[in-house]
């Protein structure tokens, strides 16, 4: 749950959108003797990279009309109603401070639910905005997290998690919709964590982790009067299940199982026999799969070497839904309306952030409907990134993705080792703003896939368990060692940056090894004692299993303050910038203020940059241009 929680964060902040494109402006280059990449290269500012709008959101309204979005166009994430036929679009919510975080429609008028928390601070509430614009948070409280769960399918009510009366565990509660009003339907006083709800709130699927590699799900049926779980995935040995969604008709659950190879595959429970059935396999992991509001379309997601490839099926025809020719890239966040007839979707590469589009069913064309780029940042000046892999120090492939900067095809560069969160997450190819940024002034990127990362099977992904700091920080070593056999590659001027778990691994790295020239930690745990004695109350369903891959404070405490670079900052031989927001509830401030004054009682220098009103993640326009300046002027200075 840890790797999921933190890795579903930093996927919604960096769905990034724009329409650049090379047919949109043609640029006439007179021949030169120096070489043409020098001639029709451009470099960008970060403002320029920023001038793209974030967006996310696929909900269709009850008339099938229009699509509410959150995008950060003001600089901060608001709510939009984005028109179907491509007409103008209209801002809903006029947040100044808090981003708005969109979740749907109502089934029937054009009221929406969006969730917001204070400052970054991961406590959010939901809201409700109806249509004359006024908001009622449907959660008030103090300290309590809430998260919208599913609507019923009678369009009279939906569910949401709320953490109120037990800080440790999500409690269910269903809504009415026409006066908000509640009841508890679901009280969890056994501390499992909720996965989903039935489409007629009769049947709940609970998980409960009995280690990082063994989890089980439990289904409860509502309407029995002693609403106990009943488990539903009986096996020996480790196994993980997870919960993907109902069928429409309320009588199978689809779920994700490791059980029968490396990777995870969908699988169905017909809840009246008992039976299991497979559902969807492949030579990699079944990320989701799940249903349009009517049953009839079926949309599953492959995670595919690093790249998400979709399959849509028509349940009723029983063969893949055929669509028009598409823009390249990634196709994403497909929604359909409510009778089926039309869809929305997003397409997203590696240069060109995402798009929403739209698409009657049966017809040879797709209408664009937002245009999310700086039309002055031509596609043809940015980089698509390759998937390429190297051995480590024992011998096991590291995937990773190389970006290779225009500059490089005339001088050598210098390089960057991107490591990303979780742990257990995984770098995937697709739009980033700070990649393409740092990219297009000069210095290649690679963002390795260490052991430990998701997407690669469970054997590749427990090889870091109870070893981080070690294992893997090997992994990035060799990394290093993998850009020195590029002849395009400086050799002497190779650095680490990363976020979240990947700056922990980047403050191990220029703690316990004198390999890198410099390093970047983004909001990076430094203290893995504290981390863990402190991680938040709702994270209390998986804490054995966060404990089972790092370490128990009780009983591994030594192991866990020597793989604390914090303890060991008087061994940084080479700079550091640390970047932070003041509200990180995962890591708290004063381990970046105290990484800092280690570093600085040692002698060597390091820049610290804080956000006030940012988390673990930073959401402003604003903080993401401040951020990615402080990034190239340190870059320019030490590497």
């Amino acid at each position: 749950m840890l790797k999921t929680l933190i890795s579903s964060a930093v996927i919604t902040l960096i769905l990034m959108l724009t329409g650049c494109s090379t047919a949109d402006k043609q640029v006439q280059v007179t021949p030169q003797i120096s070489p043409p990449a020098q001639s029709v290269f451009k470099t960008y500012t970060a403002e320029d990279f920023y001038k793209t709008t974030s967006v996310f959101g696929s909900s269709i309204n009850h008339d099938g009309t229009a699509v509410l979005v959150s995008n950060d166009k003001t600089g901060i994430f608001n709510a939009y109603k984005v028109p179907v036929d491509g007409s103008e679009i209209t801002q809903l919510t006029f947040s100044t401070e808090e981003s708005v975080f969109v979740k749907s429609w109502f089934p029937n008028d054009n009221r929406f639910l969006f969730s917001a928390d204070k400052g970054g601070d991961e406590l959010d509430h939901l809201f409700v905005q109806d249509v004359e614009g006024n908001q009622i948070d449907l959660t008030p409280g103090e300290g309590l997290k809430a998260v919208m769960l599913s609507w019923h399918e009678n369009d009279e009510s939906f569910f949401a998690l709320t953490n109120e009366r037990d800080a440790k565990y999500f409690d269910i509660y269903q809504y009415n919709t026409d006066d908000y009003s509640r009841n508890l339907v679901y009280k969890n006083d056994l501390g499992y964590t909720v996965e989903t709800m039935s489409p007629n709130g009769r049947f709940i699927v609970l998980s409960k982790d009995h280690s990082n590699s063994n989890t089980d799900l439990y289904l409860v049926d509502l309407r029995l009067k002693m609403a106990k779980p009943r488990l539903i995935t009986e096996h020996q040995g480790n196994v993980s299940y997870s919960a993907y969604t109902f069928t429409k008709d309320n009588e199978q659950l689809l779920y994700s199982t490791n059980e029968f190879g490396e990777f995870k595959q969908a699988w169905a429970y017909d809840i009246a026999t008992g039976s299991h059935k497979v559902n969807y396999k492949a030579d990699w992991d079944v990320s989701f799969s799940y249903f349009s509001k009517d049953g009839r379309y079926q949309v599953t997601g492959i995670n595919a070497d690093a790249q998400t490839q979709l399959t849509i099926t028509d349940l009723v025809e029983q063969k893949e839904l055929s669509l028009p020719k598409l823009p390249s890239g990634d196709l994403r966040g497909v929604n359909f309306s409510q009778d089926s007839k039309s869809m929305v979707f997003y397409i997203n590469s590696d240069t060109s952030p995402s798009n929403l589009y739209s698409h009657t069913i049966g017809s040879s064309s797709v209408k664009r409907l937002t245009n999310s780029g700086n039309p002055a940042i031509l596609e043809q000046n940015l980089v698509t990134g390759e998937v390429v892999r190297f051995k480590s120090f024992d011998g096991l492939e590291i995937p990773a993705i190389l970006y290779k900067p225009k500059q490089a095809e005339f001088k050598k560069v210098p390089a960057l080792i991107y490591i990303h969160g979780g742990p257990g997450g995984q770098s995937r190819k697709g739009y980033s703003a700070t990649v393409q940024h740092l990219v297009n002034n000069g210095y290649a990127i690679i963002k390795i896939n260490n052991r430990g990362s998701s997407g690669y099977g469970k054997t590749f992904f427990h090889l870091d368990d109870k070893r981080h700091g070690e294992d893997d920080l090997q992994d990035v070593v060799f990394n290093k060692k993998y850009l020195q056999t590029l002849n395009w590659v400086d050799a002497d001027k190779i650095g680490v940056m990363g976020g979240s778990y990947g700056g922990y691994l980047t403050m191990a790295a220029m703690a316990f090894t004198d390999e890198f020239k410099v390093g970047i930690n983004i909001f990076g745990v430094t203290n893995w004692v504290r981390t863990l004695e402190s991680i938040p109350p709702y994270w209390e369903a998986f804490r054995k299993s966060l404990y089972d891959e790092l370490g128990d404070p009780a009983t591994d405490k030594e192991r866990l303050h020597n793989i604390s670079p914090v303890f060991f900052g008087h061994q940084v031989k080479s700079p550091v910038l640390v970047v932070q927001g003041a509200n990180d509830p995962r890591v708290l401030k004063i381990e970046s203020d105290e990484m800092v004054e280690s570093i600085r009682a040692g002698g060597t220098h390091v820049d610290y940059l804080v956000f006030d009103d940012e988390g673990h993640g930073f959401s402003k326009k604003d903080n993401r241009i401040s951020a990615s300046n402080k990034y190239l002027v340190f870059l320019q200075q030490y590497l």
